[in-house]
């Protein structure tokens, strides 16, 4: 079973949107969800997790000695993930990754960040979730989890799903139509109604690529440049 740990000031905040929809019908089946109180590892009377900033400034630093020994308790192998705005960007490939594993081990900073020593000691993976900032990294750690557990086995009714989606193949999705076949009077594309198999993949594959084209450069240009994408690749025009 897949299992997430969650390092948390605020572990009644878990599973929280998760415990809904497909997420929530596959936890205790298909993976399991614990959210542990950093501040339980605490050693003073006033159960302090945070200090001042060595250097001065603003705000207050997770302290290294708590952090770490909240990180030391927790059993396993699985990855141990700092959710931050230094962190890489996460997309569906680590998202894939990080699935096909045992599990993850979530640690949500809070406070202006977490001290920079037990990153390294504990070989924490910085990961962000968007150029955002945010009160804490509780959302952000659900929306990594949500990303998972979708892709578990047995969690997505379909198991093409997952492989025809956003970030697949780096292009965007195509876009989808459903009933009624006239909404104020836009019709669906006849493309997508002839009952023509090999048009239906032309007209998604088309649109996939003029998407990702128009709204994310960023996503295109490594499209252009990677194999993947085969004799479909459209020539650039000037």
């Amino acid at each position: 079973m897949w299992r997430a740990t969650i390092l948390t000031l605020y572990p009644q905040m878990f599973p929280g949107p998760l415990g809904h929809a497909l997420a929530g019908r596959a936890l205790g089946s298909a993976w399991t969800c614990e959210a542990r109180d950093i501040r339980a590892h605490a050693t003073d009377r006033h159960a302090s997790v945070d200090d001042t900033p060595a250097g001065g400034g603003p705000g207050m630093v997770m302290r290294a000695d708590v952090l770490a020994a909240a990180l030391d308790a927790v059993e396993g192998a699985a990855p141990r993930i700092l959710l931050t705005p230094r962190g890489r960007p996460l997309d569906q490939a680590r998202v894939r990754v990080l699935a096909a594993g045992p599990g993850v081990t979530l640690v949500c900073g809070r406070f202006e960040g977490v001290d920079e020593r037990v990153i390294a000691a504990r070989r924490l993976e910085e990961v962000s979730v968007g150029d955002v900032v945010l009160s804490g990294g509780e959302a952000a750690a659900q929306l990594l989890l949500d990303a998972c557990v979708r892709l578990l086995p047995g969690v997505m009714g379909a198991a093409a799903s997952g492989d025809e989606e956003s970030f697949e193949g780096a292009l965007l999705e195509h876009p989808h139509y459903a009933k009624p076949r006239d909404f104020e009077g836009v019709a669906i594309p006849s493309e997508l109604t002839g009952g023509d198999h090999a048009a239906v993949a032309r007209w998604r594959k088309r649109h996939a690529l003029a998407d990702t084209r128009r709204r994310r450069p960023d996503l295109w240009a490594k499209y252009v440049a990677s194999s993947t994408g085969g004799v479909d690749k459209p020539r650039q025009s000037g």
